[in-house]
């Protein structure tokens, strides 16, 4: 009986010229599939280099599937989002950035079809179209969902290459003196002065004091724990959660000379429940940023700041205070909820006692201004 012949070892690919006289690469995938290059060669040359390289590419694991990429975007950007498991405002924003700016320029396109020319023929446009700082944002969102797409092994490299692109260059917001304070305080009308003083004494976000309750105040010693937040979606919808960030959970000392400030509010137009809200409107509901808008923007237009003045703003200015009051950069970050993860940040510390003594220090700088500018005052009068 005739010996067996030993089995030949499959080949990786073949090169075969068709009736058309080009010619056609076949290889085998690493999952085991027969493949066809996408596409023919004019040369017989020129069909063995590709399948060279192909090989060279699964050998080294640098070969992505050809047909992986054909996801269409916008199905794979709204699953993306999804699954981030995101803040509501955050969810917000990244919608509105898709829905604006970026499935009209890509959401007919498969991933693999989103190239560096094409990010970079869109961003162009977009700039000429909108704001330097939305088109920054929307180029972020794009670049995070194709490195996701990357890291899915659905297109071999992410297209949003350009540097820089991401950056928002924002000009320095302004501040306001502790006369323009209080002046806004004032002008806001005795239900909502204390905002404007926890926003530039605090200083805290407006989504943070919306979900500030009475627990949450202490009169000795003077503070505001501030383990919540709730930001109002544009449907007007409040979305009560975490706070912006792990650091936003903090306990805020407040400056003395806010404490008839804070007691006033309490006995008057805090919800009288134990656990009622801190801020609530003229009939007992939670206060509405367009009317509280309207309110600040009056306000502002009779203190004379600049139409471009936010209430966020007052955080700047709470920022400037605690600096010159002696507070270091993780003091000021530590009151204002921020966080860093900038290595020299990391031997700097602030504590209780730390953010007291700036309370104190904030406390001093307030009442010598108020009374130089009372004595200015006078004088004008005299």
């Amino acid at each position: 009986m005739a010996g067996r012949k030993p089995q030949r070892r499959r080949e990786f690919g073949s090169v075969r010229q068709l009736s058309s006289g080009r010619w056609q690469v076949r290889y085998w995938a690493p999952d085991g599939s027969r493949r066809a290059a996408p596409e023919t060669f004019a040369a017989k040359t020129e069909a063995q280099t590709w399948l060279t390289l192909t090989q060279a590419d699964i050998e080294r694991k640098h070969w992505v599937d050809p047909d992986a990429g054909a996801v269409n975007f916008e199905t794979y950007a709204v699953k993306w989002i999804e699954e981030r498991g995101l803040s509501a405002t955050t969810e917000e924003l990244y919608r509105r950035l898709l829905r604006l700016h970026l499935l009209p320029a890509f959401g007919s396109m498969n991933l693999d079809g989103i190239t560096p020319p094409g990010v970079r023929t869109w961003r162009a446009e977009r700039l000429e179209a909108t704001g330097t700082t939305t088109v920054a944002k929307s180029y972020r969102l794009l670049k995070a969902i194709m490195e996701t797409a990357t890291d899915d092994e659905l297109i071999r490299r992410n297209p949003c290459r350009i540097r820089g692109a991401g950056s928002e260059k924002a000009k320095e917001r302004p501040t306001a003196t502790v006369e323009q304070v209080d002046a806004l305080a004032d002008a806001m009308g005795p239900r909502w002065r204390l905002m404007v003083y926890f926003g530039a004494y605090g200083p805290m976000r407006p989504e943070e004091q919306a979900a500030l309750r009475r627990p949450d105040v202490t009169l000795e010693p003077l503070a505001v724990k501030i383990s919540d937040a709730a930001p109002e979606l544009t449907t007007g919808r409040r979305v009560e959660g975490d706070t912006k960030s792990t650091a936003g959970r903090r306990t805020v000392f407040l400056p003395a000379f806010l404490h008839i400030e804070v007691k006033r509010h309490l006995d008057w137009y805090a919800e009288k429940e134990a656990n009622g809200l801190l801020f609530v409107g003229e009939k007992g509901a939670p206060f509405r940023r367009s009317t509280f808008g309207r309110k600040w923007r009056r306000a502002r237009a009779k203190v004379g700041l600049p139409k471009d003045f936010r209430f966020y703003d007052l955080r700047h200015t709470g920022h400037t205070l605690s600096t010159q009051s002696g507070a270091t950069l993780k003091d000021t970050m530590v009151r204002a909820g921020q966080s860093s993860e900038k290595a020299a940040l990391i031997y700097q510390h602030s504590d209780d006692e730390r953010q007291r003594e700036v309370a104190t220090g904030m406390d001093e700088r307030v009442r010598t201004q108020r009374r130089r500018a009372a004595e200015r005052k006078r004088a004008h009068e005299a």
